[in-house]
């Protein structure tokens, strides 16, 4: 379970965070929405190790992460990706994720990256859909691609399809898994945004703990297992999607009060 308790950012002495505090639990998909400025981004960021909080703590599976770097967080089963998506565009498709695959285990990807963990970086490509575009350069992909290219990168941090030696399978725990996405949708025509949904949905049933942003409601909600609301650096609401599609100050300050979640 992921537990932020009482996170609080500044910024020259503008508080971006306020006092927030939330859960995630293995399995469960949650959304945090909220207008622009809300303070999403860097509620992540103090989650995923790119800010220092000024005040509270972050618990997953037990254990501290607040004095960790990203790396370290990577490590303990805590991958990110970004609101614009981050890729190696020199590289392939392929190349990309057989470079994460191989950071990962430790080895000297940028020696042997052309025969490096092909099987295990194909079978990320399968879980992302990005089969047909193995070979492609990535600078030339489209940008929905390009989501799910970082998508397939974020999970071979995770450890997703990658090969365990036997005996240490033997002896240690499964990692748990936290998945924070910054606006996975953002960008992306609706077709590809209910696909890539689709997706992340998948990967929390299968057991992995998933907190995303996003502003198209449509990737929250009937997705969403929980939607959490910031405004101005404050959780003001939290429960399920029909809860907060009914929940008076969300539709006043945010949805606006003709919402309709069947209509998002």
């Amino acid at each position: 379970m992921l537990q932020v308790r009482d996170l609080v950012k500044y910024f020259d002495g503008v508080k971006a965070v306020d006092g927030v505090s939330l859960e995630v639990h293995a399995g469960e998909c949650v959304a945090l929405i909220g207008p622009n400025g809300a303070g999403k981004s860097t509620c992540f960021a103090c989650i995923a190790g790119q800010h220092r909080l000024t005040g509270g703590e972050v618990v997953w599976a037990g254990q501290r992460l607040d004095t960790l770097t990203p790396a370290q967080r990577l490590g303990r089963g805590v991958a990110r990706t970004f609101q614009v998506a981050q890729t190696f565009e020199a590289l392939t498709v392929l190349q990309n994720l057989q470079l994460a695959v191989t950071a990962r285990l430790g080895l000297p990807a940028w020696n042997v990256l052309d025969t490096a963990a092909v099987e295990v970086a194909s079978e990320l490509l399968a879980r992302v859909g990005l089969q047909p575009l193995a070979h492609a350069d990535v600078l030339g992909l489209p940008y929905g691609a390009k989501k799910r290219l970082e998508l397939g990168i974020a999970l071979a941090g995770l450890g997703e399809a990658v090969p365990v030696a036997p005996d240490a399978q033997a002896h240690a725990a499964p990692t748990p898994r936290l998945l924070l996405l910054d606006e996975p949708a953002a960008g992306l025509a609706e077709p590809e945004r209910v696909a890539l949904m689709q997706l992340v949905k998948s990967l929390a049933v299968e057991g992995v703990a998933v907190l995303y942003t996003e502003h198209n409601m449509d990737a929250v909600f009937g997705v969403a297992d929980r939607v959490l609301v910031l405004i101005e650096g404050r959780l003001v609401a939290q429960g399920t999607p029909l809860d907060i599609a009914r929940h008076p100050e969300v539709r006043s300050r945010y949805l606006g009060h003709a919402f309709d979640m069947d209509k998002p």
